[in-house]
């Protein structure tokens, strides 16, 4: 974004990004508690907002690793010491501030009944092919691809045990868990997602989140 501060701290309506994610998970009433991998030095900056908000769920700040699958991998071993290898966690991206409780539930449901969920959205663009990002002579069917999100669900014994797996086959930086998992050998399955569940990339996306916050469906619209 080429912000002078990360991210998931900038303040959107007066509330900075990561505390709009926190309170999607802190209202839920399946969630349990809340564990944060945070950047290096941002820790007392989320501890304030975690008071001033009112975010009681958020039991660990863990430290970040030099990419996601290592903060993760810190998240989910940090967990390990608290919890039983049957409970569930989610793994979600402070970026996606506009998670409904509705994702939330279908992705906890979905773990527990099949092992894993990633939330995911059908592709509704033409998909081409590419080798140098210019030119393609090819496509791929939409009907055979999903978009992931997050949140991407496992039990936490599983999810520990992928990353050890992981880093004992020299896999250190699988782009997402459910990637990580398709590198090992798993399936995952999918969990509902949405288009408003949109993950904060770039300034564009700020404007897309300020329009969502205050946008409000017309009321002919059918489900």
């Amino acid at each position: 974004m080429h912000q002078d501060i990360p991210k998931q701290f900038l303040t959107v309506n007066e509330k900075p990004v990561i505390v709009y994610t926190l309170e999607a998970f802190q209202s839920h009433a399946e969630v349990d508690s809340i564990a944060v991998v945070c950047i290096d030095g941002w820790e007392p900056v989320l501890r304030a907002y975690v008071k001033q908000f009112n975010i009681s769920k958020l039991q660990y700040v863990v430290p970040g690793g030099k990419n996601g699958q290592d903060s993760i991998r810190n998240g989910v071993f940090e967990l390990e010491k608290h919890y039983k290898p049957d409970d569930i966690v989610l793994i979600h991206d402070a970026i996606r501030p506009m998670v409904s409780a509705e994702i939330i539930s279908d992705c906890i449901a979905k773990t527990k009944r099949y092992g894993s969920a990633i939330a995911t959205i059908p592709c509704a663009e033409a998909m081409m092919q590419t080798e140098d990002g210019e030119v393609s002579t090819g496509s791929y069917p939409r009907s055979q691809l999903r978009r992931t999100q997050t949140p991407q669900g496992f039990p936490l014994g599983k999810i520990c045990d992928l990353h050890r797996r992981a880093l004992e086959a020299g896999i250190t930086n699988s782009v997402a868990s459910c990637t990580l998992m398709i590198e090992m050998g798993e399936q995952v399955y999918f969990s509902a997602g949405s288009e408003k569940n949109i993950k904060l990339t770039t300034v564009e996306d700020i404007d897309i989140f300020k329009a969502l916050l205050e946008s409000k469906r017309s009321d002919w619209l059918k489900e």
